[in-house]
């Protein structure tokens, strides 16, 4: 009997007090792991030195301003607060009421209209115990109110220029991001639940995953998005069958192996942006652009961007058409002994495309026989958010940077730009997941593209920035030169087909629209769904977003869609019909390389394998 009642207490399941103890330990030696951790970190920095720019996005003067314009309106302040109030007291309402049990079933607040509600496609609130759970709904709805009214009392403030207000509404919106209740151990419930049963272990892991990454950012926090080493390019991305048949100081240009018996005869050359590399067009073999063209019997060129160091420091965007797509056209000449070819550019890529399209119209220089644009901006008028990192302060404060770095722009400065464009999507949700959960990042294939920055010569990215987004001058007739020639894109007088997508915001669609009323020849727009990079990256297979379709160019781009017709599946399909009109000619398929351009290398080649981060 002693020794039975024996067993059955040690089996018995330890007390509440004895669990409460038993986490109070361990939280104890989570500190104190944590303490160790951070002193070790703040150790190395201090034997590496450096100091911390206080204000990097210079924002300081214009919240100055905006605080001098809302204290010349006290009336108008007022009234903001008193709506706030006016929510809060109809939130307590309905918190009391769901508390008290009264009202409808099926709700932490008994069933009653919210008084804020997420937006449609917010995940951060997807979890079921911001609905079921009395106190974490009323912290999501104390949040969401707070947060609008901030956004909108900030947004409403009158005599700001435009600059400003941009700037303004832009950083208010990373400060409400940055407070949500889902970035805090205390307000997040699944957190706090991983938090308890695993007796904080997930914290200690987090702070390990964020002192890694600042060791890895040298003191800048470069979050993990993805599991790096579940991706190797050439091996399960950028796959597709070709050869590398041209080389600069600047590009590898890559011929992909033909698919078909017969192709067209007008190869077709691809333009990427350098400021991310190419394969995002060819990521898997399930949605590869590139191996999609060459199934419709295009002969596919592509230029691969060298990852520049402070050697190409002197190269300018100049350099960037001679030495870029012009040798693209000497190699595809060379390949494939076609003069005229049809060019695709895209984003910044396709800006590029653009100044050289009007170069050659100014030289007479006709090979290029049909252009399409993927989410190219050519007039900066709507330049969308990253316009607000575009001004004189700021401009001065990057190229002092680039000096500093030997005349080139390192990679990750950009990435961290493009990553405040989505903070919710690709800054808050992984520190939720790697810091707080203390969770490994899942491998996905896009996300490791968009880690695999690019360094930019600074004299190329500065003259970008200044003539075009900053002073508007492409857009303009001789506005800019090049090559010691002045160009104008109405001289460009070719097919033209415009590819935009309707959620951009590195691109807005009503920007790019723009192109439609400077370039002379016949010119198609269509307008895909979703945003920059899923709306192109969409194949026919996925049947996902949808697309626009006018056959007139009005005006504005609100007319455009006014008249516009919807249509289901990808713009793929729609293109590969416009592309193959612009030359129907059939020829045996070639074959990457020839003497003339002896096949350097397999593809993707070696440029593309250049990291930014040393890996």
């Amino acid at each position: 009997m002693t020794q039975d009642s024996g067993n059955d207490a040690s089996t018995s399941p330890p007390s509440p007090e004895d669990q409460v103890a038993e986490f109070s330990e361990n939280m104890i030696k989570v500190a104190e792991q944590c303490q160790n951790l951070v002193n070790d970190f703040l150790a190395q920095q201090a034997k590496d030195g450096g100091q911390v720019d206080t204000d990097p996005f210079k924002i300081g003067a214009a919240f100055m301003e905006l605080t001098s314009q809302m204290m010349a309106d006290p009336a108008k302040l007022a009234e903001a607060q008193m709506a706030l109030w006016k929510d809060y007291m109809n939130l307590w309402q309905n918190a009391a009421q769901g508390m008290l049990g009264q009202g409808a079933k099926g709700g932490a607040q008994g069933g009653s209209t919210p008084v804020a509600a997420p937006e449609k496609g917010d995940k951060r609130f997807r979890g079921e115990e911001w609905e079921s759970n009395q106190i974490f709904d009323f912290i999501k709805q104390s949040y969401l109110l707070t947060s609008r009214w901030v956004q909108n009392t900030v947004h409403d403030v009158d005599g700001l220029d435009d600059a400003t207000a941009r700037k303004v509404d832009f950083y208010t919106q990373q400060f409400t991001d940055a407070m949500a209740p889902t970035n805090f151990v205390a307000t997040n419930p699944e957190v706090l639940r991983e938090t308890i049963e695993s007796k904080g272990e997930n914290l200690v892991r987090g702070l390990s995953n964020m002192l890694d990454d600042l060791e890895r950012g040298k003191g800048k926090l470069a979050i993990r998005m993805t599991d790096d080493e579940a991706f190797t390019v050439g091996e399960n991305i950028a796959v597709s069958p070709g050869k590398v048949v041209w080389q600069s100081d600047l590009i590898q240009l890559i011929q992909y192996e033909p698919t078909t018996k017969q192709v067209n005869k007008r190869p077709l050359l691809i333009v990427p942006p350098w400021i991310n590399k190419f394969y995002i067009l060819d990521l898997k073999p399930q949605n590869s652009f590139i191996k999609w063209a060459v199934e419709q019997g295009l002969t596919v060129f592509v230029i691969s961007w060298v990852n520049p160091d402070q050697r190409l420091a002197e190269k300018t965007f100049e350099d960037y058409m001679f030495e870029g797509i012009y040798a693209a056209l000497d190699g595809v000449k060379a390949a494939c002994g076609e003069d005229d070819v049809n060019i695709i550019g895209y984003c910044l890529g396709g800006t590029l495309t653009g100044a050289t399209l009007a170069h050659m119209a100014a030289n007479d220089d006709t090979r290029v026989k049909s252009a399409t644009f993927f989410t190219t901006l050519v007039d900066f008028t709507v330049a969308g958010e990253l316009s607000v990192f575009i001004d004189d302060e700021q401009l001065d404060q990057l190229e002092q940077k680039m000096e500093d770095q030997g005349g080139i722009l390192d990679g990750s400065t950009m990435a961290t730009t493009f990553n405040m464009l989505r903070s919710n999507d690709l800054i808050w949700s992984f520190v939720i997941n790697n810091y707080l959960m203390g969770k490994d990042p899942f491998p996905f294939d896009l996300l490791y593209w968009n880690s695999d920055s690019t360094r930019m010569p600074a004299k190329m990215h500065s003259f970008y920035l200044r003539k075009m987004y900053q002073q508007n001058l492409l857009s303009q007739p001789g506005g800019i030169e090049l090559g010691g020639c002045a160009i104008d894109l109405r001289a460009v007088n070719i097919p033209v087909h415009i590819i935009s997508t309707k959620e951009d915001h590195i691109a807005p669609w009503k920007g790019t629209y723009v192109a439609t009323q400077l370039y002379s020849g016949e010119t198609t727009f269509t307008l895909a769904g979703s945003g920059h990079i899923a709306g192109i990256v969409n194949p026919p297979s996925a049947n996902k977003y949808g697309y626009w379709s006018n056959g007139e160019n009005p005006a504005t781009a609100d007319e455009w869609f006014e008249g516009a017709t919807q249509h289901e599946g990808s713009w793929w399909t729609q293109w590969g019909e416009w592309v193959a009109n612009q030359s129907s000619e059939m020829v045996e398929a070639r074959q990457p390389g020839s003497d003339s351009a002896p096949v350097l290398e397999d593809a993707p080649g070696s440029y593309v394998l250049v990291r930014s981060d040393g890996k």
